[in-house]
Parts: C-alpha cells; sequence; structure tokens
C-alpha cells in the first residue's frame, strides 16, 4: 500500500501542483485522474482514425455494435456521413461534422474520428453504439458505397 507521500507524488505527476480538487483524501480525486490519464493514453495508441489524417476525397467506414456509417470529407474539407442513423432518418448523405470520440460519459477526446471500443459523437449530438471496426481509405468512394 502507498505511503500518503508517493500518493501526493503520483498526483503531483497528473496535475502539477498537486491533486485537482482538494487534498489526496478527497474519495475518487486521484483515481478520476488516473482514470482520464489512462483513457487518453488509451486512444493514443489504439487503432484509431484521428481527424487530422482525413484529408479531402478520403472517406472512413465506422462499424459500430448496431450500424454501419460512411464519413467522407469533400473537397471543400466538410465532412459528410452516411448509413445508420442518418439512414434511419431519412438524412443521408448529411453534412455533418465529427465532436470526437467518447468512451461512454461525458469525457470526449476531440482529436479522434473513431477507434474500436469508442463512441462516435457527431456535432448534431448523435452518438454512435461503441464502435467494432474502422477502416480508412484515401481517394474517391467507391461506387458500392452508399
Amino acid at each position: 500500500m502507498a505511503s500518503a507521500v508517493q500518493e501526493e507524488r503520483q498526483c503531483e505527476k497528473i496535475a502539477p501542483g498537486g491533486p485537482l480538487n482538494g487534498s489526496i483524501t478527497d474519495p475518487g480525486v486521484e483515481r478520476i485522474a488516473v482514470d482520464l490519464t489512462a483513457l487518453f493514453r488509451f486512444a493514443e495508441r489504439a487503432a484509431a482514425v484521428r481527424k487530422s489524417e482525413l484529408r479531402p476525397g478520403d472517406w472512413v467506414m465506422v462499424r459500430t455494435k448496431n450500424s454501419v456509417y460512411v464519413i467522407g470529407r469533400d473537397l471543400e474539407g466538410r465532412c459528410t456521413v452516411s448509413g445508420g442513423w442518418f439512414e434511419r432518418a431519412h438524412r443521408t448523405p448529411y453534412p455533418v461534422e465529427i465532436n470526437g470520440c467518447t468512451w461512454g460519459g461525458s469525457a470526449i477526446h476531440t482529436e479522434l474520428l473513431a477507434a474500436p471500443g469508442l463512441f462516435l459523437e457527431f456535432a448534431n449530438r448523435v452518438r454512435t453504439t461503441r464502435i467494432q471496426e474502422v477502416r480508412h481509405f484515401r481517394g474517391a468512394r467507391p461506387n458500392w458505397v452508399c
């Protein structure tokens, strides 16, 4: 079991200057910081597609637990989405930006477009079920994709 000094040092590594919202004895303070740090480290190692990697003409296929989405970036740099909720709402292809990926709660990684194990959030606040597979394709979308 770690001493109070070791726990305080751990918090200083996560939040320079000490614990985030109070003393180290506050329940959950260190745990929250460690969990968020671990989540972002996981996202950095995941087989993810980052927004910065998506060039005009590229498209990404995202298979979630319940749906398949096709996200493309047009020549002006805007995103359009087909499939999933947008297909069911008869709004496909739909121009919408990507907020990022969540872990199922309100914490969001805004640099990620899609990553297996996470949830995709669109700018219109639509959130997908858990992402199962992501494929990034360079260039124009083939005819067989809706």
